[in-house]
């Protein structure tokens, strides 16, 4: 089919072209390739750049400087300006071409601590508010430019069809012509408006449209998966933030991990090539995602011709073997096997962008207008925006008997695990990857739900209590709730059925309780895609979804609450931007859909003092959900339910894996890939005295269905380096109560050997001792379970594990094996 044509407001400049060409003419292939190589900070020196021309380096999320979370501006800008340097170093004879960083900044610049976070996209779509979201832009940009990095990773423009994918919440909407509207505001935002003299100004970043295409639109919304969808409903639908952001100017667009009707978007030469850079009229470069070329069929992360060839200009490729791919690519070069045009239209393109981004004049990224300022992270006027756009993104749901908003001068319960939890409330792509584990020393000059909250009831004379179980000594006017989904990125927030926390109750238990104790409930919602909560709504007098609302919760109190004199503070304004389930098996559910049947439709959103229809009878018939299931997974792609990677030295120093790596005495553990981006653990045991790596939770876990002779503990565990002492793996109930199996020969059989299944039956587990010379039979260990899964080593050991899981009728008497 034909696609439009858009007419991008940048124009091309003969000047500019002439230039590209001068510059063309007198690269060597060499210089050409590393181009269009990008790999990861951890895995790239200046060294590095300078021997293999390096076009541009990414960090990902959670990558920093020196591995130090708490890095400063200047810190970054040690590395942007070691990296500059070394791209403009020409002393050897090769060109000076500057290199560009790009990073993920998609709600705010989430790897800098201290930086403002903005709501994340599902949110912003719910203000209804595009001015807003240039300005965020604008915020966004500045705020990388303190760094010295170039590039943003954003806007995301997916249209998420299907509420279950972990990505709907980097969604604006589900509706296409918000996401076109929304994706032209953030591309000025980021990158200045086109023919303007500020256009990607030293104040400005280039913008990136992403995932091209069809991310939002895979089958069961599965991350990575396939989209099924039309050519027509490609065009009408996933490619609308497309069409706004390349007419905008938008200089990169992300190819996406996901494939359409089994081609994988990395390899599509028509939707890449085709449709995109020709017919479309795209004239800046397709850069690749996460090791996204990996996926093409027949290509390795290392060896991709198919991708080049396809119309990928840029391999972004942390992987840390990546200058195996810089010369299997310049080989292919020489050979013919990918033509030399399409290397000279990559390396065009490039350039093209790096001279409309005046990388020459900007010179070091120590020396630009910005650089280091560190009072530009998170700068009151910033948080300022942040805040408004909190409160423009509540959507109100329910308001029995207009309970909203509250005086601010009554007796306030704050309940609820997401009360005061920063993670919770600012989700993934927070600090690190997944935004879990993270603290207020986090987020400096952050704040939390009950801090706004606190601050709002007190300066007008009320009493404000945090109890996060609920609990009282006397009896609130009213209790807030607040609950929800806890933090995560990409496809380790894929559902199988929208329904909150399947199995765990708690929250709607203290919804209950208040509620049995005649006390008004408010229920704040923290999610990142609408999700059934039927039963929430019946037990709450006042329902409002407020999001991932990041670093200034306090826009949550401007809201809920009035002026000391009775006057409304703040409306409540906020409209759905996805339509919102009536059932927890009803997704896909879209507007337009010839079936449309929500509880809430796309738009709904109630005002203060409007009328509420909505009753306490809502069907609760969820989807029905065995005791337990067959197998119980610990760690699939990352830890599940309540399970944390811990690390235990010799000397008791404990730590918890909350970025890409962590160290205590004795070892350390990395997050690695194995077939998506950080879905396995890497444990490096040094030698010098025992040490453990486990999934421990600070709950003691019930697992008894689970102790049955038929079950076996099974692991996915590769071996780079054989123990050179002892070896064992634990189930534990605490500090001295565990029982463990020796695996020291298996370790050995599996070296180089990669990834094999180890599989120990629970039967063979002993009884566990514990200080007070008592025994706990297996039976009861189970009952009282804090690591169901730990590796413990007393000598140099490198291995890597991925899958953990229980699983019943596997057991084969009681032995320990592979498979």
């Amino acid at each position: 089919m034909q696609w439009p044509s858009i007419t991008s407001k940048v124009k091309k400049d003969p000047v500019l072209e002439a230039k590209v060409d001068q510059i063309l003419r007198d690269l060597s292939l060499e210089e050409k390739i590393g181009q269009m190589i990008q790999p990861e900070i951890r895995h790239l020196t200046p060294q590095d750049v300078k021997d293999f021309h390096i076009g541009s380096v990414l960090n990902g999320g959670g990558s920093v400087p020196n591995g130090n979370r708490y890095s400063k501006a200047a810190d970054w800008l040690a590395i942007a300006d070691a990296y500059y340097q070394a791209s403009m170093d020409d002393s050897d004879g090769f060109m000076a071409i500057p290199l560009m960083w790009g990073t993920d900044a998609v709600h705010g610049v989430g790897n800098i601590v201290g930086a403002t976070l903005f709501p994340h996209n599902i949110a912003l779509g719910a203000t209804r508010n595009p001015e807003l979201i240039k300005q965020i832009g604008d915020i966004t940009a500045t705020e990388i430019a303190v760094t010295g990095l170039d590039w943003d990773f954003s806007p995301t423009v997916a249209v998420a069809r299907d509420d279950r994918w972990g990505r709907t919440y980097e969604s604006y909407s589900e509706h296409p012509e918000l996401v076109r509207e929304y994706a032209e505001r953030m591309v000025v935002g980021l990158q200045g408006l086109a023919a303007e003299d500020g256009f990607l100004s030293s104040y400005k970043v280039i913008a990136t449209a992403k995932h091209f295409l069809g991310d939002g639109g895979t089958h069961n919304g599965i991350d990575r998966g396939d989209c099924l969808a039309d050519e027509e409903t490609l065009y009408r639908v996933h490619a609308a933030g497309y069409y706004s952001a390349i007419e905008a100017g938008v200089q990169s667009v992300m190819a996406s991990f996901n494939s359409w009707h089994g081609e994988h978007m990395h390899g599509h030469q028509y939707l890449l090539t085709q449709v995109l850079k020709e017919q479309m009229g795209f004239d800046g470069f397709v850069v690749g995602d996460w090791n996204g070329h990996g996926f093409v069929a027949g290509a390795t992360v290392l060896n991709c011709p198919q991708a080049i060839n396809a119309g990928l200009d840029i391999f972004m490729v942390p992987d840390p073997e990546w200058k195996q791919l810089y010369y299997n690519t310049l080989e292919q070069a020489r050979t013919g096997v990918i033509p030399m045009a399409r290397i000279d239209d990559a390396v065009r393109r490039i350039l093209r962008v790096k001279l409309r981004a005046n990388l020459w004049r900007k010179g070091l990224p120590s020396g630009r207008p910005l650089a280091g300022r560190d009072e530009l992270l998170g700068a009151p006027e910033h948080r300022a925006v942040a805040r408004q756009a909190v409160r423009e993104s509540l959507v109100l749901l329910k308001n029995k008997n207009n309970l909203l908003p509250l005086s601010p001068r009554a007796r306030v319960l704050v309940a609820g695990d997401g009360a005061n939890d920063i993670s919770k409330q600012t989700g993934g792509w927070s600090v690190n990857w997944q935004g879990t584990g993270n603290t207020m020393a986090d987020f400096p000059g952050a704040t939390t739900l009950w801090m706004g909250i606190e601050a709002a009831v007190s300066s007008a004379g009320g009493k404000a209590e945090l109890s996060v179980d609920g609990s009282y000594d006397r009896k609130p006017d009213v209790a807030i709730v607040i609950f929800g989904e806890d933090p995560y990125a990409e496809m380790q927030g894929d559902i199988q059925h929208q329904v909150l926390k399947a199995g765990d109750i708690r929250d709607l238990e203290l919804l209950k309780r208040f509620k049995s104790q005649g006390i008004p409930v408010v229920a704040l919602f923290i999610t990142g895609r609408p999700m059934w909560v039927n039963r929430e709504l019946n037990n709450s007098d006042a329902f409002m979804v407020i999001w991932q609302p990041g670093t200034e919760g306090a826009g949550v109190a401007d809201v809920i609450f009035r002026r000391a004199n009775e006057d409304i503070y703040h409306p409540v304004s906020g409209q759905l931007s996805f339509s919102w389930p009536k059932r927890p098996d009803q997704g896909p559910l879209n507007w337009g859909d010839n079936d449309y049947d929500p509880l809430f439709p796309y738009g709904f959103g109630l005002r203060y003092g409007e009328a509420d229809a909505l009753e306490d009878n809502l069907p609760e018939d969820g989807i029905s959900l065995e005791e337990t299931s067959h197998i119980l997974e610990l760690f699939n792609r990352r830890p599940l339910a309540d399970y944390r990677v811990l690390l235990e030295g010799k000397n008791n120093d404990r730590v918890f894996l909350n970025d890409n790596q962590a160290q205590v005495t004795t070892l350390s553990v990395y997050c690695v890939d194995r077939n998506v981006q950080e879905d396995a653990r890497r444990a490096v045991w040094n030698g010098q005295g025992e040490g453990l790596v486990a999934l421990s939770s600070p709950n003691r876990q019930i697992l008894s269905d689970y102790y049955q002779t038929s079950s076996s503990l099974l692991a996915d565990i590769k071996v780079d380096c054989a123990p050179e002492g002892r070896v064992w793996v634990r189930i534990g109930c605490g500090p001295s109560c565990y029982s463990q199996v020796d695996i020291t020969e298996h370790l050995h059989g599996m070296t180089g050997q990669g990834w094999k299944t180890l599989v120990v039956d629970l039967s063979c587990y002993p009884a566990a001792g514990t200080d007070f010379g008592l025994k706990r039979s297996p039976e009861e260990l189970f009952a009282l379970i804090l690591e169901p899964f730990a590796l413990v080593a007393n000598g140099k050991l490198d291995l890597t594990f991925s899958h953990v899981r229980i699983e019943k009728s596997r057991a084969q008497g009681a032995s320990v094996r592979l498979v």
